[in-house]
């Protein structure tokens, strides 16, 4: 059965040409096994909380980021450890609670654009 991403398509639309304001646009994914939608804030140094959303619905994971002024579609590609997202020139990487910004532009060794730890919620 297709799963239709709200979310995404939102954000498909926002990023759509000015020609196409006002279009809507939807991503259909078959998912055959269980599919998880989570959204999680991050405390980032020297920057507001960051909530970025994770979908998840193998073999698809996903994570929409804001970057700037724009919300950009983070994929999951392989790594060493953690979970390692990519979007254009930018990486999301998370590691259990840390997670880091990276601008490739910059250099393959040069510092993060943001560090950040997961905010958890403890009653």
């Amino acid at each position: 059965m297709p799963l239709r991403l709200t979310a995404l398509a939102a954000v498909l639309a926002a990023l759509a040409a000015p020609a196409l304001a006002g279009a809507s646009v939807t991503i259909g994914l078959s998912v055959t096994g269980d599919m998880e939608r989570k959204a999680v804030t991050y405390a980032c140094e020297g920057h507001d909380p960051l909530i970025v959303e994770y979908l998840n619905a193998a073999p698809n994971f996903l994570a929409l980021l804001p970057v700037g002024d724009q919300t950009l579609i983070f994929v999951n590609v392989i790594s060493a450890s953690g979970a390692k997202y990519e979007s254009g020139s930018y990486v999301w990487w998370t590691k259990g609670a840390d997670a880091t910004l990276h601008d490739v532009t910059e250099g393959l060794d040069a510092a993060p654009v943001l560090t950040c730890s997961e905010q958890v919620d403890t009653p």
